[in-house]
């Protein structure tokens, strides 16, 4: 046995409880998901494709009632034209929010890519928020949970919206539990009426027992080719919350007085229905992934977030590698064991949307699927892999143990 292996046996060993209660909250999960089919009496006629103007599809339609009676709201717009999680957020950023109006962020500055659309990156993209007029504010979390007080006195009279981000992206910080938003909730529904709040959910959704909406959010929004669409659908995000804001995003999407009656597929649904029903356990197949991951790299003396015996609000594991040179390994060690371009090596590049050169290990079925095994992080110190996903347990263990390999190979790591 070399010493990789070695190591990760040790580390599954100390983990049978931690995936225990994994296991319990994908039954449930899984019977939450399988109750909602079956009220809903999805068959067949469900997953055939439509064209056109798309009025009418039962598919989308059932498959939108479905969502929202899993998420515990009004409405849902889960499409297939939405081609990402950022581009999902950017349309409910601007359906929510006027000319004059103010966003404000509630847990310190958004992701990379949220930060182009809302006008605060280093160079100006034309058509972001602030070209039209909408302002951002922003409030940092404090000791890592949502500081009440600061979001207060953050708040304008021309705040119309507060955004929260449930990962923890590429910041070092703690990803928040769906119960951490009802303080916030709260105190925005009873001191500021009229002003929503909006949970990025993304990398959230059938890790816990619950989601954010059951805590008072009034929109969140994700993507489907993370968590919910299970591995298997192909494309798409979606928008759950209250109607009216739900039909406002809508609106961006088709147009004003169409939203979500229109909008055709002619490819089939199934993939839709099929990755929803498998979320549940492709999330929990992930989760074992990370606590593993987090496991192996604690043993070796590495800080991780979250901790392998502590509880998770997603599907992320941060791992603080400390040089470039152990990053680009551990990424390049993902991506030899990966099913899709294993005979790829990743080295840092400079990708849209972020401002430090990125490496990533991406070997997936799916195009950037992010519920597939997957790892990057960007070059700058003290360069931390982020690490998600994983169709199946058996799968992460390999890739854990592949990528241990090369980084000893590498001398980026000594197993002592």
């Amino acid at each position: 046995m070399d010493q990789a292996t070695e190591l990760v046996r040790r580390a599954e060993s100390d983990l049978q409880e931690i995936f225990a209660n994994i296991d319990r909250n994908e039954e449930y999960r899984t019977r939450g998901v399988l109750d909602a089919f079956r009220r809903h009496e999805v068959s067949y006629r469900h997953f055939a494709p439509s064209s056109g103007y798309g009025y009418d599809d039962v598919g989308r339609d059932t498959l939108e009632k479905i969502w929202a009676e899993l998420f515990h709201t009004e409405a849902a717009l889960m499409r297939p034209h939405v081609a990402s999680g950022t581009a999902a957020l950017s349309l409910t950023l601007f359906g929510l929010t006027r000319p004059g109006e103010r966003i404000l962020s509630a847990t310190g500055m958004p992701y990379d890519t949220l930060q182009s659309v809302i006008g605060l990156g280093k160079k100006p993209v034309a058509g972001s928020l602030r070209e039209m007029q909408v302002g951002f504010d922003c409030v940092d979390l404090k000791d890592g949970k949502i500081d009440l007080e600061a979001v207060e006195q953050a708040m304008t009279p021309q705040t119309t919206l507060v955004i929260a981000q449930r990962s923890r992206g590429y910041a070092w910080r703690p990803s928040l539990m769906p119960e951490a938003f009802a303080p916030l909730a709260e105190m925005i529904h009873t001191k500021h009426p009229g002003v929503l709040l909006m949970v990025d959910n993304c990398y959230g959704e059938f890790v816990c027992a619950d989601e954010p909406t059951d805590w008072g959010a009034d929109v969140v929004v994700g993507s489907m080719i993370k968590n919910p669409g299970g591995g298997i659908a192909p494309t798409g995000g979606y928008v759950a919350g209250k109607a009216e804001a739900v039909e406002r995003v809508a609106y961006r999407l088709t147009a004003p007085g169409l939203g979500r009656e229109l909008g055709s597929y002619e490819a089939s649904w199934r993939p839709f229905y099929q990755g929803m029903f498998m979320a549940p356990h492709t999330v929990a197949q992930a989760l074992k992934t990370a606590v593993l991951a987090a496991r192996i790299f604690e043993l070796l003396g590495l800080q991780t977030t979250p901790p392998a015996f502590e509880p998770r609000a997603d599907i992320i594991q941060a791992i603080r590698m400390d040089t470039p040179e152990r990053l680009v390994a551990f990424c390049q060690g993902i991506q030899t064991a990966s099913p899709v371009d294993s005979m790829a090596l990743p080295e840092p590049w400079d990708m849209p949307g972020y401002d430090d050169p990125v490496v990533m290990a991406a070997g997936t079925f799916v195009a950037g699927a992010s519920i597939e095994l997957s790892a990057d992080g960007p070059m700058r110190e003290p360069y931390t892999a982020y690490m998600q996903g994983g169709l199946t347990y058996a799968h992460g263990r390999i890739a854990m143990t592949e990528a241990l390999r090369r980084m000893i190979r590498s001398g980026s790591i000594t197993i002592g």
